[in-house]
């Protein structure tokens, strides 16, 4: 799926921009180390996630669930999630959109590494207590655009 270019034309501030990237940072150290619980508790309890399959999980439980069923994929790999491109959107003064472009690998006990399909990823993250949570995720798989 192609997704346009949207005009940003707000600029965040440098605090909120670190602040993102370390949000971002620790979620995935979850994830990445098969921390399902830790990672699942980085969303609010009614968070959901739409992979780019179309498969929605909606709250901790069910992403907790779906993830625990895919953990003999990730047997002998150490994965890493990589983010970059992020564009930082404020809604509001507890809400931001950020959306970025994501690439997975895949290391093998050889240090073998294998690419995944890329990703653009459209987060809605909101502030509670002074604390950044996922409230949705959607997943897009990279195709290419169309002339």
């Amino acid at each position: 799926m192609v997704h346009p270019v949207q005009s940003r034309t707000q600029q965040v501030s440098g605090d909120l921009y670190a602040e993102v990237q370390t949000f971002f940072a620790r979620q995935m150290r979850h994830v990445d180390s098969l921390d399902i619980e830790g990672f699942a508790d980085t969303f609010t309890a009614d968070g959901v996630v739409v992979h780019a399959s179309g498969e929605r999980a909606e709250g901790r439980e069910a992403m907790i669930a779906g993830m625990r069923a895919n953990l003999p994929r990730y047997q002998g790999i150490a994965v890493r999630h990589w983010f970059d491109k992020l564009l930082i959107e404020p809604q509001g003064e507890d809400t931001v959109h950020v959306s970025y472009y994501t690439l997975v690998t895949q290391t093998d006990r050889d240090g073998k590494v294998a690419f995944q399909p890329t990703f653009t990823v459209d987060d809605v993250l909101v502030r509670r207590d002074g604390q950044l949570f996922t409230q949705s995720r959607v997943i897009h798989r990279d195709t290419p655009a169309q002339p």
